[in-house]
Parts: structure tokens; sequence; C-alpha cells
């Protein structure tokens, strides 16, 4: 009975590890969120993936691939939480501006992930070497300020903003006060730090929501 016990252990002992796709994605791409892309060597996604470099060459091609999965794992997770705020009919314009600027308050400043935007954070300090990267993430940056856009059109479009508004100019602000939120949230920032910004933006939502409005008259 013990010798068939021996057998059985040296046997599982010898068994592979089975490669989890997702696990190791997540595990990347929060390497990527606290190092940026050029910062994260494949030796450090090695190690925190526990797969081999051959194993991942296998599954991603090559580092740039690893980041691409990585990137789209994370506009699946957190881009789509947020956005999902955005489709929320029941909400007014205003609240749901404020919705979506809380959370995404708390996704840049919750303790278990990277501090801010992942997007934001893995574009600072690209080199010439890394245009296809540089060009995927300012991809990503105007996808954020199109679906803003989109948004806006449609709250437009039920009476909810001026008609006269331009709706592309209030989503580039939006935008910019969102890279703000990630630049300082990446310095160190509280999410009571953010909540005031998104409460000082919330203060001025009637003047920001008709700005082009009383410009165009």
């Amino acid at each position: 009975m013990m010798q068939m016990t021996d057998t059985l252990n040296r046997k599982t002992r010898g068994r592979p590890k089975v490669f989890d796709r997702n696990d190791a994605l997540d595990k990347a791409l929060m390497l990527f969120w606290a190092h940026g892309y050029e910062g994260t060597s494949l030796s450090d996604l090695v190690n925190a993936t526990g797969a081999k470099a051959p194993t991942l060459y296998a599954e991603f091609e090559n580092k740039e691939g690893l980041f691409r999965a990585a990137m789209q794992r994370y506009i699946d997770t957190f881009s789509a939480q947020r956005n999902q705020v955005l489709k929320d009919g029941t909400l007014d314009v205003k609240a749901a501006i404020e919705a979506y600027f809380r959370a995404t308050a708390a996704c840049f400043t919750e303790c278990d992930k990277p501090a801010g935007c992942f997007f934001i954070c893995t574009s600072s300090a690209l080199s010439s070497g890394s245009d296809e990267i540089a060009q995927m993430l300012a991809k990503q940056h105007h996808a954020q300020e199109r679906a803003l856009q989109q948004f806006l059109d449609v709250r437009q479009q039920r009476g909810e903003l001026p008609q006269c508004a331009n709706s592309g100019t209030l989503a580039s602000y939006l935008a910019c006060v969102l890279q703000g939120m990630s630049v300082r949230a990446r310095e160190g920032a509280s999410r009571d730090d953010l909540d005031g910004i998104v409460d000082t933006q919330m203060a001025i939502w009637p003047a920001l929501a008709g700005y082009c409005a009383l410009n165009a008259s």
C-alpha cells in the first residue's frame, strides 16, 4: 500500500502545471500597470506568472502580444465597469457623470491594484522604439473620450443638455479631468482627495454644461 502511495505521489509531482491564461493575464496586467511597458521585463513576467518564457511566447507570441492581451483585460474588467454607469438610463446626465467619476476615483485608488489609470500610467516614459505601443494607448485615450461624447450626444438628444452645446469640447474637458485624477492618484492622492475633485466638478457642472451654449449665443 505504501509503495502504491509513493508511486502516485511521484506521478503527481512530475505532472506539469496547467497554464492558467486568465491568471497569467491578471498578474501581467498588474506588472504593466505598476511599472509601464518598458519598465516590465520578460523575466519579471515569468516570475510573476509562474510560466516559463516558451509558454508565454506560445500563448502571446511576444511581450507586445502579452501587453495587448493585458490591456484588453483592463478594458473588459475595469473600463467596462465604469462605462456601464453611462448606460444607466435611470440617471439624469448630471447624476450619471457624477457616478462615473466617483467610480473612477474608487478604481484609481483601490489598494489591491496600482494607482491611477492603466492607459495613462503605461503611456508615460515610452521611448521612440515603442511607437506601436504608444499608438495602442493613444487609441484607448481617444476611445474613452468618444464614449463620453457619445453619452453626452444621447443626453443632448433627450434635452438634458442645450442643443447648441458642444459635446465634443465638453468630453475633451472631462477626459482631461480623468487624466489629472490619474496623475494625482499615482502621486499618492487618496480616494477622499479625488472625491474632492469630483465635488468641485459637480459644483460647476451647470456652468460646464451650458458653457458652449453661452459662447454660441
